[in-house]
């Protein structure tokens, strides 16, 4: 049993060392595109960024540990997790190939909830969000904590996106009709160069929000496992070395060695680099300037940093992708390239069901042959 409960953990950190070279390119696609910051530069920033980020509180890793399955209803076994995990790197491998800017968050998510079903024989009562339906006092659950963020956060992406160009453009404007100093300043030479200046500080807030954000969503995955391994007695008679294992704060606190882990795993990931996506987001939706990347960063940025205040696991994908088409939209409607966001919203779409099919399908194979 310590065999598997090493297992799960390691696969729980390999999804870790792929959310960061897979989400890579979310924090740094536009100042990449922007040519601000070369490539390597980029990454650098992006890994060490996500790394203090992931430091940045526990609210989201707590909700993904203890907040999305009712543990009353289904036994939340160390296969359970690894079908979950597998399901979500699966289809994360899947859209990183085919250069599809997926949430790596919405992947796990929806693979935890595929094998909660299959585990709980199609009883959606396992999930804690048919509690809460009737309730809108309570926020708390999927419903609350992922389900509405889900639809609320592509929204308040682009529109933020919008929001801020339109405030940004409105200052430039108005230094311009003041003449002088000011006018020379709201020239487009100028513009480009303080703003290129300004998406350094944009892009340390967005791999900073991006590590807070995703890092957590692993470490509550870990921290699930090994709460559902030491109530099922999985944990009894550990040898000494594997004692770190025996989760210490119960259900409340995640242990630091989880945070350690997970934010190191991250941070080596995003130093893997993903190419593919960062040519999806920085180059092919629509054209960026320093002023462009420094608006949508800073906005999606914002939306991250709320979310994992209150414990919401949101997608960094969905925020900084609509975050960019609000900025191009506010340019123009016609300067966004609709054939690509076309392919990125199926994307968005299927990512749930898909990695909660594949995980639901792996723990169904597992019961055949007994071993779930």
């Amino acid at each position: 049993m310590l065999l598997l409960v090493l297992i799960v953990v390691l696969v729980a950190l390999t999804f870790e060392f792929i959310n960061g070279f897979h989400d890579t390119a979310n924090s740094i696609a536009t100042v990449v595109a922007t040519r601000v910051l070369s490539p390597g530069q980029a990454i650098a920033l992006a890994a060490s960024t996500n790394l203090i980020g992931a430091f940045w509180g526990t609210a989201v890793a707590k909700t993904i540990a203890s907040g999305l399955v009712d543990t009353g209803v289904v036994d939340v076994t160390l296969q359970v997790i690894l079908c979950a995990l597998l399901g979500g790197t699966v289809w994360n491998l899947i859209t990183w190939w085919r250069g599809l800017p997926s949430s790596s968050s919405h992947a796990l998510i929806g693979g935890l909830c595929g094998a909660a079903l299959a585990a709980a024989d199609n009883n959606w009562g396992a999930l804690i969000w048919s509690e809460t339906v009737g309730d809108w006092t309570k926020n708390e659950g999927l419903l609350w904590k992922v389900l509405l963020p889900m639809v609320s956060s592509p929204v308040a992406g682009f529109t933020l996106g919008v929001f801020m160009m339109v405030f940004l453009w409105a200052i430039i404007s108005g230094m311009a009709r003041a003449g002088g100093a000011l006018g020379r300043l709201a020239r487009p030479l100028w513009v480009n160069a303080i703003f290129g200046k300004a998406q350094l500080a944009s892009a340390t807030y967005m791999g900073l929000a991006h590590g807070r954000n995703d890092a957590q969503k692993t470490m509550g995955i870990i921290a699930l496992a090994l709460f559902g391994a030491e109530s099922s007695g999985a944990l009894d008679g550990l040898p000494a070395w594997a004692e770190f294992l025996r989760p210490d704060g119960g259900g409340e606190d995640i242990d630091a060695w989880i945070i350690v882990a997970c934010a190191l795993v991250m941070a080596a990931g995003t130093a893997a680099g993903g190419w593919r996506i960062i040519k999806t987001l920085g180059h092919k939706m629509v054209r960026l300037h320093p002023i462009h990347g420094f608006a949508a960063e800073t906005s999606s940025a914002t939306i991250l940093t709320i979310a994992a205040h209150f414990g919401m696991p949101v997608s960094t994908t969905h925020s900084i992708s609509t975050a960019i088409m609000g900025v191009g939209f506010a340019k123009s409607s016609r300067a966004l390239k609709w054939t690509v966001i076309e392919r990125i919203v199926w994307a968005w779409l299927l990512t749930f069901p898909a990695a909660g099919g594949l995980a639901y399908g792996l723990l169904w194979l597992l019961g055949l042959i007994g071993w779930a």
